[in-house]
């Protein structure tokens, strides 16, 4: 029987490759509310993360989950986010 093989997805920031499950991914819902997704399954637009506060400080700090969800994503925003980051990390 044949393995199936594992998703793999790239960090907008770091542009490295990694499982699926092994990144945070960030979705922007229908209704404009971005959130992280700890179970990376909810609908919307997603852009993937490095599971790690640098990585979260450094898209902060190039504004990338704009670009990559196409909405402008406050710095508030990116705060909040890396609060649902470090609470989801004990996934």
């Amino acid at each position: 029987m044949a393995k199936k093989k594992k998703p793999i997805r790239k960090c907008i920031v770091t542009g490295n490759t990694a499982e699926k499950k092994e990144l945070t991914r960030v979705v922007r819902s229908p209704e404009g509310e971005v959130f992280v997704d700890p179970g990376g399954k909810r609908n919307g637009r997603g852009a993937y993360l490095t599971d790690s506060e640098e990585c979260f400080l450094e898209a902060k700090r190039k504004d990338a989950l704009s670009r990559h969800l196409n909405i402008k994503v406050t710095k508030e925003d990116y705060d909040r986010l890396l609060e649902e980051r470090k609470k989801g990390i004990n996934r």
